[in-house]
């Protein structure tokens, strides 16, 4: 989906895109040292690009790994294997500096959320939910080819915004909503609000929807789901107009996605939605 692609990198790390800072001492941003390459996925989830107040350890330490690897080759003496030894030690130990900024970047990532990311986070995975549940009644309420295509396309790349925005409470150790579907019947269990966003459907609504059959199915759908999506872009709206809020990039970059997916699909199911109507 294009909301899936152009998250693919921050979905892999479940926080922001990262410049390493071995990358940005030794100029070599695809080829990070084999210390850093053990890093675990957890950490390297977590890590954080270098800040201007890094730069002056990063240039004071660059020049001893630069006279480390290139440094020619000297003369077998004992004085050169003495140098040797030494520029090896210097490297590791820059090395190690490294990683511990590195690392004290990755756990400054994890604290460095507001509550209305948190907030917003938990409540749009029970957003998406409903939504995953309206389009699981196309295929056997009889929707138009056109309408179930729609609703594939939701219910992937919602499924993966789910999986994305549970991972990142996750990392956080933060209590975030577990759902289930079944026959058609969503349970959210976890905070309160996340069955109560902009836009959700009440019970009423939703047995409608699942009562409707064919042409009648397919109207309904554009009419709630333009509904429902509208509900989205006001989390996000009321998301960027909380002071504080959404600095974390990911965050900012998910939520903008959402933004931007969604009011894309309103404009054509409204579309869709007035070419139905009109040939009644």
């Amino acid at each position: 989906s294009t909301s899936t692609k152009r998250l693919a990198c921050a979905t892999a790390s479940s926080g922001s895109a990262v410049v390493s800072p071995i990358a940005v001492a030794t100029g070599c941003p695809n080829t990070p040292p084999p210390a850093l390459m053990c890093l675990t996925a957890s950490s390297k989830a977590r890590r954080r690009s270098v800040t201007t107040s890094d730069e002056p350890l990063l240039k004071s330490i660059s020049s001893p790994i630069f006279s480390a690897v290139d440094r020619p080759a000297p003369a077998a003496s004992s004085a050169a294997g003495s140098a040797a030894a030494h520029a090896t030690s210097t490297a590791a130990a820059t090395i190690a500096r490294l990683e511990a900024l590195y690392e004290a970047r990755a756990d400054s990532a994890l604290t460095g959320y507001h509550a209305a990311d948190v907030h917003f986070m938990s409540g749009m995975i029970g957003h998406h939910a409903q939504a995953l549940v309206m389009s699981g009644f196309a295929p056997e309420n009889g929707a138009s080819s056109t309408i179930q295509t729609l609703c594939a396309r939701i219910i992937n790349a919602q499924k993966d915004e789910i999986d994305i925005m549970q991972a990142w409470l996750r990392d956080r150790e933060l209590e975030g909503p577990e759902i289930h579907i079944e026959d058609g019947h969503l349970m959210i269990h976890g905070p309160e609000h996340a069955s109560h966003m902009p836009g959700m459907l009440s019970q009423e609504q939703l047995d409608e929807l699942r009562r409707a059959t064919g042409r009648d199915f397919d109207r309904l759908f554009l009419k709630y789901m333009i509904m429902h999506h509208e509900g989205a872009v006001t989390m996000v709206l009321d998301l960027f107009a909380t002071d504080g809020a959404a600095q974390d990039d990911f965050v900012f970059k998910l939520a903008s996605d959402i933004q931007a997916d969604q009011s894309s699909e309103i404009k054509r199911m409204q579309l869709m939605l007035d070419e139905l109507e009109g040939s009644r």
